[in-house]
């Protein structure tokens, strides 16, 4: 990770109607606007959030102030998915060797995002969340089994093949999922995985993994915080 008073290299997913902007060395930190300077301003709003999430942590991190703050070092193009609402693409810089310290740090990071999902769900607990516009919204248990489900899911782009067991409650089966993905984590970084999935499918590196679990852990952690009534 870079030192966190230094500029923060961030990246663009650039859609068709969506952009996001994200941290390049702080997984978890990525927000999206309707273009460029708009995304970039969410980033910038966000970090007094995200330096709470990792503070709680015992990870140093203090937030930028300004846009001027950042310095763009890569543009991707992104699919569906990003204008959907999810950052979709790898980026190049992920393909770089994983030392040891880097994983360790990885893995504190996306502990510490768990930690905050965590704790967004105990102070919601017997608490309302509010609708959206149209009353949709999932409520709190069904983020917990959204965030869940997508995470099991994700396994697989690590080559792991892996079933949520129903019946067991949504805490042990966080516990469980979480554990797994640690597990699968640390075959990434050892560069024991295959080039493609059972099936085909993809295979991420342990960054893009990060990254991508760090952020939808995050986007419901606020979401939630946002939403209690």
């Amino acid at each position: 990770m870079l030192p966190s008073t230094a500029k923060i290299n961030v990246f663009f997913e650039s859609g068709r109607r969506r952009v996001f902007a994200g941290a390049v060395d702080w997984p978890g930190w990525c927000r999206s606007g309707s273009d460029e300077q708009s995304a970039l301003q969410a980033l910038c709003d966000y970090a007094p959030r995200y330096a709470a999430i990792l503070n709680a942590a015992q990870i140093e991190f203090q937030p930028v102030s300004s846009p001027q703050d950042f310095v763009v070092v890569e543009r991707l193009v992104g699919n569906a998915s990003t204008d959907f609402g999810a950052p979709n693409i790898g980026l190049p810089s992920d393909e770089r060797p994983l030392g040891e310290s880097e994983f360790l740090e990885l893995q504190r990071l996306l502990m510490a995002c768990w930690q905050g999902f965590d704790v967004a769900v105990l102070s919601a607990a017997n608490r309302e969340l509010s609708k959206g516009p149209r009353g949709g919204g999932r409520d709190l248990v069904g983020i917990v089994e959204h965030l869940l489900g997508s995470d099991a899911s994700d396994l697989a782009h690590l080559a792991f093949q892996f079933q949520i067991r129903s019946g067991e409650g949504l805490e042990l089966e966080l516990g469980r999922t979480r554990q797994t993905m640690l597990n699968a984590l640390a075959r990434a970084a050892l560069g024991e995985l295959p080039s493609f999935g059972s099936r085909g499918g993809e295979i991420w590196t342990a960054r893009r993994f990060v990254r991508t679990i760090a952020w939808h852990c995050l986007d419901h952690t606020w979401e939630i915080q946002d939403r209690v009534v």
